[in-house]
């Protein structure tokens, strides 16, 4: 690609903060490659209370499509004119695009959540946590984008458990109606339950700062799987500490990918092939750990 074809190449995003360590550019890359797309994808840090004017300049410099992640995810639900159904329920949006209507945004963390977990578990791709009890650690923009698609993914209960209760409720009280359509038992726990879930899914922010969870002995043990949205070159400490008690874990790095396909196909109109994009990022970060 000349230089002048890349500078005249549809402008993507995507906005953190902190953001240096996204893999986002690298992923819509090796989409970009594979499906014959011309594109540039970059990674910008927004201010923390600067989100909209970071993104009002990213659009006025010719920025047709971003993704947005930590702590943005709330400010571009306030900001679209028009979102999907899994953003509505999430009121929380990782995907936006502009059209004659204006802003719109998508939640795609879910679907990728999902893709990623059939993959694991093997069984239905579609509800791979068919029956299961299912314990979800956090209640922010992570785990709100990923509730209701768990819930459609066949869950038989799941247990919501948040520093902040509040918070945890009114994600319950939100997806409420779908948990019941679905014969999900929804309830929120003042304390992780011990020897209850079949699976762990750490939704928090604690292994973005470094740090592990104080959970009690029997909430991770032998004969269950533990999954953190987070991922790096080392063992997330969430992984670390599941493993450490006998849990199957995996990181959030399948996920990253599975919801980076999701949003390129919302902009592109195409779906790409994520098996040798998880299978690079793993090549990659392993290199990275040495």
């Amino acid at each position: 690609m000349t230089d002048t074809t890349s500078r005249a190449a549809p402008l993507y995003a995507v906005f953190g903060n902190p953001i240096s360590h996204s893999r986002s550019p690298r992923i819509h890359a090796l989409f970009a490659a594979q499906t014959g797309v011309a594109l540039r994808y970059e990674a910008r840090l927004a201010p923390v209370d600067g989100f909209a004017e970071a993104l009002d300049a990213f659009r006025a410099e010719g920025g047709v499509g971003a993704n947005v992640t930590v702590p943005f995810k709330f400010d571009a639900w306030r900001l679209c004119k028009r979102r999907s159904a899994a953003a509505q329920l999430a009121q929380a949006v990782n995907t936006v695009g502009w059209d004659e209507a204006g802003l719109w945004g998508d939640n795609t963390d879910g679907i990728g959540l999902v893709r990623d977990l059939a993959r694991l578990l093997g069984g239905d791709p579609h509800r791979p946590l068919e029956g299961r009890r299912l314990l979800l650690l956090g209640a922010g923009g992570a785990a709100s984008g990923i509730l209701g698609p768990l819930i459609t993914a066949g869950v038989r209960a799941i247990a919501l458990w948040n520093r902040t209760g509040d918070r945890a409720q009114a994600l319950a009280a939100r997806h409420g109606a779908l948990a019941a359509q679905h014969g999900t038992d929804l309830q929120v726990v003042a304390e992780p339950p011990r020897q209850w879930a079949d699976g762990v899914v750490n939704a928090t922010a604690a292994s973005l700062g470094g740090a592990g969870l104080e959970l009690a002995e029997g909430v991770l043990r032998p004969g269950i799987w533990a999954y953190d949205l987070m991922y790096g070159a080392q063992d997330t400490p969430f992984v670390a500490q599941a493993r450490a008690a006998g849990a199957t874990a995996w990181d959030g790095l399948g996920m990253l990918v599975e919801q980076a396909a999701q949003s390129y196909t919302l902009w592109h109109g195409e779906a790409p092939d994520t098996a040798p994009v998880l299978a690079v990022l793993r090549a990659e970060l392993a290199i990275a750990a040495d």
